[in-house]
């Protein structure tokens, strides 16, 4: 049973509300990303936009203080809980990978995306006739190819999400 005192309810409620604010503005991206491909043109290249942004810049600094909390509630719960503890190493480990994909990969990826969109929304239409070109821009093509790689990723952190949560709830090792 881990410990209850006001410092470690305080900072259990904090915790909680970092996983809530942070995990929450991310992880219905793959909505908003089929959403912007939906709608296409200026009106997808901001939703997508938007949905970066809520992720990328609000939802990332609530992210970094989930462990940062994580970490104060095993020093608070009066050694109820351990690093040595399955879950709560393990939790760490698995935190760290999830972060590291998403800032070395899915981010700039989303990054990318969104500059494609704009480099597309800027374009001329292309000229009919002879020496038109054949099939779409090659930023639609890579459009294409990043938004499954970003399915793919999206995913993948998703579950990593997932299975932190059930870390936390179940606690294996305790």
């Amino acid at each position: 049973m881990l410990y209850n005192g006001g410092i470690y309810r305080a900072l259990l409620v904090g915790h909680i509300m970092m996983v809530i604010i942070g995990f929450g503005a991310v992880f219905l991206g793959g909505v908003y990303g089929n959403l912007a491909k939906k709608r296409q043109g200026r009106e997808g290249q901001a939703i997508a936009e938007a949905a970066y942004h809520v992720a990328g810049e609000v939802g990332e600094k609530f992210i970094m203080a989930v462990p940062v909390f994580g970490v104060l509630l095993v020093l608070a719960s009066h050694k109820a809980a351990k690093f040595s503890q399955t879950w709560v190493w393990l939790a760490l480990i698995l935190f760290a990978i999830a972060f590291g994909v998403a800032q070395a990969v899915h981010m700039p990826n989303l990054r990318r995306m969104n500059a494609l969109m704009g480099e597309l929304n800027a374009m001329q239409p292309a000229p009919a006739g002879p020496g038109a070109m054949a099939g779409p821009p090659p930023q639609v093509l890579e459009l294409l190819a990043r938004g499954k790689k970003a399915a793919i990723v999206g995913t993948f952190l998703n579950v990593m999400v997932i299975v932190l949560v059930v870390l936390m709830v179940w606690k294996p090792g305790l």
